[in-house]
């Protein structure tokens, strides 16, 4: 990837393993995505609040709830079970790394028992760029590694930006 080409200073690659560097990939993209919208959770809530309540029970409304770590004490335990919840939705059904794929090109799954259906209707919703189901893929080969090599490396930055926001 440019402009440092292959970067692999602790020789996590150095054996071979086309599995395990996939894997990787896989963990890389996916945290700097998770990163990108973090950085995005940060600043976003400086210039713009929801209007209304997080919890009408509580009297908590979303102009009390801070930025930040701050945020972490504010809202309820009842939000952060619906947000573990939904996370885990996504990971092990609706944003799935089917492992036929590329890297990072997430797909639906609909598991019943412990065994995933293969069914076009029910399953195997590839999501496109900017994550719409089943939009094409970018067609021009080049482009495609360009936009991608940009998407690791916003990710990269992301990581190391929401760990610097924490302090």
């Amino acid at each position: 990837q440019p402009p440092t080409g292959f970067w692999d200073p602790a020789g996590f690659c150095s054996d071979g393993d086309a599995q395990e560097f996939y894997r990787r990939r896989c963990v890389e993209i996916k945290h700097g995505r998770v990163s990108m919208l973090a950085c995005l959770g940060y600043i976003v809530p400086e210039y713009f609040k929801f209007p209304g309540y997080c919890s009408m029970t509580s009297g908590i409304k979303f102009a009390d709830i801070g930025t930040g770590l701050s945020a972490l004490l504010k809202v309820p335990a009842v939000g952060w079970i619906q947000w573990v919840f939904f996370c885990g939705y996504m990971e092990l059904f609706a944003a799935y790394q089917d492992p036929d794929l590329m890297p990072g090109k997430l797909s639906s799954r609909f598991v019943v028992g412990l065994t995933t259906i293969k069914s076009n209707n029910l399953s195997g919703w590839v999501f496109g760029p900017f994550g719409v189901p089943n939009a094409p893929s970018i067609a021009d080969p080049e482009l495609r590694k360009k936009k991608l090599n940009a998407e690791i490396a916003n990710g990269r930055l992301a990581m190391m930006a929401i760990i610097g926001m924490f302090f």
